[in-house]
C-alpha cells in the first residue's frame, strides 16, 4: 500500500516552520532532511530515498544519511483497518518516472541470471507500524504508474495491521518460514510473506522470491522488474524507525524467452469430461478469493478457452489475475490472457480473483469451457 495504489500529485508547498526539503532527483550528503510530499534524494550514486506520504496530509520528514534514512517527524495516525500513513523508503529501480542513477531496470525476469539485496533495520517501540521490503513487476517496462505485482515482505509487524487479502499457506524461503498472503487492493495484485517474529537484517536473493510468486502463477517469466524498495509502512507514529543500511544488485545473462503471443482463440475441448475445474475459495467476512485450475483430459491442445458459470446469489468479483474476468449478473466469463491461453493434453491453465460476498457463501457448481460442460476436479 504505496503510493502507486492511487493517482496522488505531488504538494509543493511545506508547512511554516517544516524543514527544507530537499529537491527531486538531488545528491544527498549526510544528514540531509527530506519534509517535502513526495521529495527524494539519491545516495551513494546509485539509490533513490524518498519521503512518499502519500496517505496523509500531516507532516512527515526524514533524516538521510549517507546509508539510508530515519523518520524524525511521523505525525499522521490513520485507522489500523485501512491504510498506512506513508511509505518511506529507499529504492533500486523506477518509481513514478524517478529511477535511480544507473539502473538497468526494468529487465525481463528471464533475463535476470541473480538479484541479491540486503538490509537492516532499526526499530522503536510504541508505534504502529510494518518494516516492508517490496518487489514491483509488470508485463510490461514500466516506468511509471501502477505495476499488477507486488511483492510484500513483512520483516517486523507491529500492533493490529494485517497484509492485503487473506493467507493462504506458508512457505520457506530463504532459509526463513514465512505465512503467504495474496489478495488485491484494487489497483494491482498483493502477495506478501509475513515474518513471525521482527527481523533486524537480511541478506537474501530477491529472486528466490520472484520465483515463489511465478511458481503460484500470479506472474510469468516474461515479466519484468521495475524496482526492488525497503522502508516503513507506519499508521500511528514511527518516529526513530529507520533504515540504517541497504544494498541491491539484479544481474542480467539469464535465459531468453521468447514474446508472448495471444494464441488462435477458442478450440473447443472434447466432448464428456474433457475438462475438469478445480475451484478453491478463500472466503472471509465479506470477501473472498477464488483460485481456479482447469485441466485439460483430452487428447487434443486447447488453443484459446473461455470458461464460463454462474456465482451464487451476492457474489460480485472486483479483481482478477491471469485471465480477463467479466461478471454479468450472475454469469461469469473468464478468458485467457496472452501468456496461458494454450492448454496441452493433461496440462493446466489457472487464474484467481477476488471478491465481495453477502448472505451465505457458497461455491458455482457447474462450469463449461469453449460450451462445452466440465467436470469437478
Amino acid at each position: 500500500m504505496k503510493r502507486p495504489l492511487r493517482a496522488i500529485t505531488a504538494a509543493g508547498l511545506l508547512a511554516a516552520g517544516s524543514l527544507v526539503a530537499v529537491a527531486l532527483g538531488g545528491t544527498a550528503s549526510a544528514d540531509t532532511q527530506i519534509c517535502e510530499q513526495f521529495g527524494s534524494t539519491v545516495i551513494q550514486n546509485r539509490y533513490v530515498v524518498q519521503n512518499n506520504r502519500w496517505g496523509t496530509t500531516a507532516q512527515q520528514c526524514i533524516n538521510v544519511t549517507g546509508t539510508g534514512f530515519e523518520i524524525t517527524t511521523q505525525n499522521g495516525s490513520n485507522p489500523t483497518n485501512g491504510a498506512p500513513t506513508a511509505y518511506p523508503s529507499v529504492f533500486f529501480g523506477c518509481h513514478y518516472t524517478n529511477c535511480s542513477p544507473g539502473t538497468n531496470l526494468p529487465i525481463q525476469v528471464s533475463q535476470i541470471s541473480s538479484a541479491t539485496s540486503s538490509i537492516s533495520y532499526k526499530y522503536v517501540s510504541g508505534a504502529i507500524y510494518n518494516a516492508s521490503y517490496d518487489i514491483w513487476l509488470d508485463p510490461t517496462p514500466k516506468k511509471d504508474g501502477v505495476n499488477q505485482m507486488e511483492i510484500m515482505i513483512w520483516l517486523n509487524r507491529q500492533g493490529s495491521i494485517q497484509p492485503i487479502g487473506s493467507p493462504v499457506g506458508t512457505t520457506t524461503l530463504v532459509g526463513r518460514t514465512w505465512e503467504v498472503w495474496r489478495g488485491s487492493n484494487g489497483s494491482n495484485n498483493v502477495i506478501s510473506y509475513v515474518a513471525p517474529s521482527p527481523i533486524t537484517s537480511m541478506n537474501f536473493s530477491v529472486l528466490d522470491f520472484i520465483n515463489d510468486v511465478k511458481n503460484r502463477g500470479a506472474i510469468t517469466s516474461s515479466w519484468y522488474l521495475t524496482s526492488i524498495q525497503a522502508g516503513f509502512e507506519p499508521w500511528q507514529g514511527g518516529a526513530g524507525l529507520g533504515v540504517t543500511s541497504f544494498s541491491a544488485s539484479v544481474n542480467g545473462g539469464g535465459s531468453t524467452t521468447p514474446p508472448t503471443t495471444p494464441p488462435p482463440t477458442t478450440t473447443p475441448p472434447p466432448t464428456g469430461s474433457g475438462c475438469a475445474v478445480k475451484y478453491t475459495p478463500n472466503a472471509w467476512n465479506n470477501g473472498f478469493t477464488a483460485d481456479v485450475t482447469i485441466t485439460n483430459r483430452g487428447s487434443s491442445t486447447i488453443n484459446g478457452w473461455n470458461l464460463t458459470y454462474n456465482l451464487p446469489a451476492g457474489q460480485q468479483v472486483t479483481n482478477a489475475w491471469n485471465a480477463t474476468v467479466t461478471q454479468s449478473g450472475s454469469a461469469v466469463s473468464a478468458r485467457n490472457v496472452g501468456f496461458n491461453g494454450s492448454i496441452a493434453p493433461g496440462g493446466t491453465a489457472n487464474f484467481g480473483y477476488q471478491g465481495t460476498w453477502s448472505g451465505t457463501y457458497s461455491s458455482p457448481t457447474s462450469f463449461s469451457l469453449n460450451g462445452v460442460a466440465c467436470s469437478r476436479a
